[in-house]
């Protein structure tokens, strides 16, 4: 049997001996015979380990909405990625529960004394709204695509609103004179200094409320004056004018790149030289 696939309006021909129409409407697995093995729950989705992505028959591996019901593409795509290290363990012979943690990057983006490499601004912009086809074409056919879409300039207006949410504040508490100007200049007031305690005390004593107890705060100690230094990043616009308006550069901001473990033997090698590296810049830093 042939497929086509229309890549870029240019159609890729693979070979193949069945197809599988997924159009993301529901689960059905009547094709799958029940005594190979294989566990469903009540809803007729296969039993899945949520680690390994294996089911209950030893190397069929399950993801996506075929696993745990409607997810979206995001969780499809991570799901195969762990499927992925799972089976490349199970090929191996070794434990696929013991999986190699992903590895993690703070970039500083300071150019100058206060000059970064990323747009800072604050700009209270509106969603672009997605021109949409007239109503009279729209409801004249059903499968008529209603969403136009954005051209180029709109497109960049709308991407322009997001925020440097890879971009990270540091604080180094050695560095800190305690002049609470980064307290002063931050848009959001989820910087405080604070004489230390208990959780419940530190949280009555923030600027702004912490509405959401489940999401950590930044804490810092080392003070000078033994305040600690608190910053809730559930509200942080990670904008940047606190380092922008620190005199000694206690606040830096890094770019943080989280690269998650892929199946094969060159990732774990390139895990491993990282690790190496690392290991070398804090034996350096001592």
């Amino acid at each position: 049997m042939r497929t086509a696939v229309a890549s870029w309006f240019r159609p890729v021909v693979f070979e193949c001996d069945d197809v599988l129409v997924a159009v993301g409407q529901e689960n059905a697995f009547p094709w799958i015979e029940r005594d190979l093995g294989i566990e469903f729950d009540r809803h007729g989705l296969p039993v899945v380990d949520r680690v390994t992505m294996q089911s209950t028959r030893p190397g069929v591996y399950f993801g996506g909405d075929a696993a745990f019901g409607p997810k979206n593409i995001i969780w499809a795509v991570a799901h195969g990625h762990d499927a992925a290290i799972s089976i490349h363990a199970y090929c191996n012979g070794k434990d696929q529960r013991e999986r190699p943690g992903p590895t993690f990057q703070l970039i500083s983006q300071k150019m100058g004394i206060h000059e970064w490499t990323y747009d800072n601004a604050i700009v209270s912009d509106r969603r672009h709204r997605v021109p949409l086809k007239d109503k009279v074409i729209a409801l004249k056919d059903i499968r008529t695509e209603v969403e136009l879409g954005f051209d180029a300039k709109v497109a960049w207006h709308e991407a322009q609103r997001c925020l440097n949410c890879d971009v990270q504040t540091v604080f180094s508490a050695k560095l800190c004179i305690e002049c609470d100007a980064c307290v002063d200049i931050c848009p959001m007031d989820c910087i405080t200094f604070t004489p230390n305690g208990d959780e419940a005390q530190v949280v009555a004593n923030l600027r702004a409320p912490h509405l959401h107890g489940d999401q950590a705060l930044y804490v810092a100690d080392g003070l000078r004056t033994s305040r600690v230094m608190v910053k809730d990043e559930d509200v942080c616009l990670h904008c940047g004018l606190c380092a922008e308006r620190c005199p000694t550069g206690a606040w830096d901001m890094k770019k943080s790149i989280l690269e998650m473990t892929h199946a094969g033997h060159r990732p774990r090698a390139r895990i491993a030289a990282i690790e190496s590296s690392d290991a070398a810049l804090a034996e350096a830093g001592e």
